[in-house]
């Protein structure tokens, strides 16, 4: 039994070693510790409207959304307002901003960028982020990276690597919004459909001397008089006591 446990020793001690390493291995790094590399541009998450428009004049915004959410699309590589020196090796650029502020980043780089497939690539960004080696597969073909309040993405888009770079409490936020959103239009549909369902149908008057009943706005020429006078909730119902619809109101 000693000699079973004192061998089991060594391998405890080299089991939580590798839990160590492992856990070590984790993106801990915030937003606001990403630094300034020159693979994202000069663009940092968090960075308002203005401050693009000043990196970027030619930046132009679509409408803000319900949501707080507002688009645009950079092209460097069509663009010819651009100067393409500035982003040399860059085909497009997406950029997301909720409440004013950029959310998601994401950088297409074209065929002749220096990274040639995604393993370089991700190489390239572990260094230039300073980030662990902590990279696990996304999708198909990409690699990801989940940090401590952002996440990271890398595939290949027109024979070029892409880089996507999101705020991940920007996007719950929106998606609370979105439910919230459907929460209050589904209440809303269903208080309209209780209105609708309890609105009562409006009393068919007949006259119990003619054996006629009247609807809507169509009314007998001289008032009925209280005793001949009886009120139907349908017309099947007028129809089966023997009344027939007044010659006035067909």
């Amino acid at each position: 039994m000693r000699s079973l446990r004192a061998s089991s020793i060594p391998f405890l001690a080299v089991f939580l070693l590798g839990i160590a390493s492992t856990a070590s291995a984790q993106c801990t790094k915030k937003i606001a510790e990403i630094p300034a590399a020159p693979e994202l541009l000069g663009f940092r998450l968090g960075m308002t409207k203005d401050e693009i428009k000043t990196h970027v004049p030619q930046s132009e915004f679509g409408r803000t959304d319900h949501f707080g959410v507002s688009k645009t699309t950079i092209n460097p590589y069509f663009d010819p307002k651009i100067d393409k020196t500035k982003f040399d090796g860059v085909r497009s650029i997406s950029l997301d901003l909720l409440d004013q502020k950029l959310t998601s980043l994401w950088i297409g780089y074209d065929e002749n960028f220096k990274a040639k497939n995604v393993d370089q690539f991700v190489k390239l960004i572990t260094q230039s982020l300073q980030l662990p080696a902590s990279w696990s597969s996304w999708r198909s073909r990409g690699q990801q990276m989940r940090c401590d309040d952002f996440q990271l993405i890398v595939t290949m888009v027109a024979g070029g690597p892409s880089l996507r770079i999101l705020d991940v409490a920007a996007e719950e936020t929106v998606a609370v919004r979105r439910q919230q959103k459907e929460e209050q239009d589904s209440m809303a549909e269903t208080a309209d459909g209780k209105a609708e369902a309890t609105e009562e149908p409006e009393p068919i008057i007949a006259d119990k001397k003619s054996k006629t009943y009247y609807l809507g706005a169509c009314r007998p020429e001289k008032e009925i008089a209280a005793a001949d006078k009886m009120v139907f909730k349908t017309t099947d119902e007028a129809e089966k006591a023997g009344f027939k619809l007044a010659k006035n109101c067909h």
